[in-house]
This record gives C-alpha cells, sequence and structure tokens, in this order.
C-alpha cells in the first residue's frame, strides 16, 4: 500500500498531518528556545546551527559560513520531523500516548532529550562539553515544552481515539 495513496491507512487516520504540523512545531519551537536561551549565554544563531551541522561535519563545519548553518538547520528539521513520526508511529500501538497526551508529551519530552544527549551526540562528530546540571535542566524544559509537548498535542489534535 502507498503511503501517498488518498486511502491509506496513515492518510485516513491524520498521521500524516500529525507528523508534518507536529514536526514543523516541534521544529520552530526549539530552534527559537535555543536562539532566544543560549542567545543570553552567548551563542549567536549562525555558530549555533553549525553546531548542529557539526554533528555529520566535526569541527570543520565551524568554517562553513551561512552554507553549515543551514545544513544545521536542515538537520535540526529532520531530528523534529523524525521524533514527531516515531511519537505518532508509536501512538499506533500504545494508545496511552492519545489518552494522556499531556503526560506523554512531557515524558516524551524527556526522553528525547536524554536520547539526544547521551547517545545521539556522542556517536556524532559534535564537540563534546562538560555535563552541566544548568544546562541540563534548561535542556529538560526545552525539550518537554517545546519538542514533546507540541508533538503530543498535534498528534492528539488529528487522530482519532
Amino acid at each position: 500500500m502507498n503511503s501517498f495513496d488518498p486511502q491509506s491507512p496513515l492518510r485516513k487516520s491524520g498521521a500524516v498531518p500529525a507528523i508534518l504540523w507536529g514536526g514543523l512545531l516541534c521544529g520552530v519551537l526549539d530552534i527559537t528556545a535555543a536562539f532566544v536561551i543560549y542567545g543570553r549565554f552567548g551563542a549567536a544563531p549562525v555558530p549555533l546551527l553549525q553546531g548542529i551541522a557539526a554533528g555529520l561535519l566535526g569541527p570543520s563545519a565551524r568554517q562553513g559560513g551561512l552554507a553549515t548553518a543551514a545544513l544545521g538547520l536542515f538537520c535540526h528539521f529532520v531530528i523534529a520531523f523524525s521524533a514527531a513520526t516515531a511519537y505518532v508511529l508509536a501512538s499506533r500501538r500504545l494508545r496511552f500516548l492519545l489518552q494522556h497526551f499531556i503526560a506523554s508529551g512531557v515524558l516524551y519530552g524527556v526522553g528525547v532529550y536524554f536520547f539526544m544527549n547521551r547517545i545521539v551526540v556522542p556517536l556524532s562528530a559534535a564537540r563534546k562539553y562538560p555535563f552541566s546540571f544548568e544546562m541540563m535542566v534548561i535542556g529538560l524544559v526545552i525539550h518537554i515544552f517545546c519538542v514533546g509537548l507540541p508533538i503530543a498535542i498535534m498528534t492528539r489534535c488529528y487522530t482519532r481515539i
């Protein structure tokens, strides 16, 4: 069955708009929060985006100008849409994610934070920073409100229970 078929279960179930809106909302809110919060610590938007691209390119991403910043933004949205896709697919089997979408969104944000910081970043070519409790708390709050909750809310909005 083709996923672009208007009669496909993914289309009829609301999965496609849930993924599109959840991923877009997550991506926009998360990068905006990063610009605002980490900007207060002195991080400018272009180097911050280059830091995301450094996950693929390593430290040389810092010398890539706007091209590597654009790559970082693209990678950021790939991750956001992947997180939305994972949640939507999981919600097809775990109805709890739809019935208790606020609690599930909070927990999903926490889970995504730890997955990114304990698995993805260590396996990437990005620069590793020493642990900071303050940065962990900030990251968790951002992931709860800008990643987990928007994805869970959009999934609930576009899915029948």
